[in-house]
Order: C-alpha cells, then sequence, then structure tokens
C-alpha cells in the first residue's frame, strides 16, 4: 500500500509499525501534549495531501484524536481495535505491537493511493548549501528559522530534503523564505 495522506502517530514505534506495514510519511505527535509547531505542522499536511489520524486505542489516542479533530477539520481516522493492539507479553497498548496485516486491514477504508505520477522536483543539496543551511556554521538556526517559516518543523541537514519533498515544498516557496531569512538576517 501506498499512501498519499500523512498518517498522525503517538511516536517513534508507531512510525516504525506503519513503515513496515505500509509506504507512507508520519508525523508523530511525541505524546498527548501535542505541541503548536506539530499542530501547524498537520495543517499544512491536510492542506498538501490529507491527514490519517492513527493514534492507540486508550484514553491518550482518543485525546489527541480529539486536539487534532478540533484543530484540524477534514482529516480522516483509522482505528486499530484494543485486541489488535496489545503487546505479546500483555503489558502495553499501542499501534506499535499490531501486526502488518492488522495496520494494513486498519488504513484499508480511508487511505488514498499515492498519486504515481506526480514528480515532486527535490531541491538539490548544492541549492540546500547555497542557502547555507548545510555545511555553515549557522545552518542549524536557518534550518529552525525555515521550518518556522515553512510550518515543516525543524530538521537535521541530512533530512532537511526529504522533509521538504514530503510537503511539497516548491522552488518558488523555498526562493521566498530564502529571501525573507536573508533580509531577517540583515535586519537584525
Amino acid at each position: 500500500m501506498n499512501i498519499e495522506e500523512f498518517i498522525v502517530v503517538e511516536g517513534k514505534d508507531d512510525t516504525t509499525a506503519i513503515k513496515r506495514a505500509v509506504h507512507a510519511d508520519t508525523i508523530e505527535t511525541n505524546g498527548s501534549a501535542i505541541s503548536a509547531d506539530t499542530l501547524k505542522r498537520i495543517k499544512l499536511a491536510q492542506e498538501k495531501r490529507g491527514v490519517i489520524v492513527f493514534t492507540d486505542p486508550d484514553y491518550p489516542g482518543r485525546r489527541i484524536r480529539a486536539i487534532i479533530e478540533e484543530q484540524v477539520p477534514g482529516v480522516k481516522h483509522a482505528f486499530l481495535p484494543k485486541e489488535k493492539a496489545i503487546a505479546k507479553n500483555g503489558k502495553s497498548l499501542g499501534i506499535e505491537h499490531a501486526t502488518n496485516e492488522d495496520i494494513r486491514a486498519s488504513l484499508q477504508n480511508v487511505y488514498t493511493p499515492k498519486r504515481e505520477n506526480v514528480k515532486w522536483d527535490d531541491i538539490p543539496l548544492s541549492e540546500l548549501m547555497r542557502a547555507r543551511l548545510i555545511g555553515h556554521p549557522e545552518s542549524k538556526k536557518r534550518r529552525d528559522q525555515l521550518g518556522s517559516l515553512l510550518q515543516i518543523g525543524y530538521t537535521n541537514g541530512k533530512q532537511l530534503q526529504k522533509r521538504l519533498t514530503m510537503f511539497q515544498i516548491d522552488r518558488q516557496q523555498f526562493q521566498l523564505a530564502i529571501e525573507q531569512l536573508d533580509q531577517e538576517e540583515h535586519h537584525a
């Protein structure tokens, strides 16, 4: 299954389970206290490609769903039955414990197949270097500022190109953001 939408999960272990079962990009909430930055990223993801909320079948998972539903109208929801989310030792509950088949079954009726004919232009590494986003003493700070401007969140140098592609940031949007960064730097 190649999934068009971003899948919102609670943490890294859930992302690992999703990527084991399907081809999809994920956004992690890192717990039930969803940050404003994470909500901005989910809103942008909803605008660009759509969002499927796929959280654990427990109280924190329901709380995350409710917050996202209130802040980002129109998201889709995938549900995993509680009995399919129990760890083998019976002591914990979560998406990360589900089988690949159960994850696919939960997503089956809500996902959109990825549009294979859409090729997104990667912004080349040489352009990221020229913009002082990688390989420069100020890179970390500039990536942080860029992530805020574009609402894609902070990313390290290795992941920046992938994140720009995931959120379908085109060259024009990228250039405008870099010009704004340069202007702010110049006036600081």
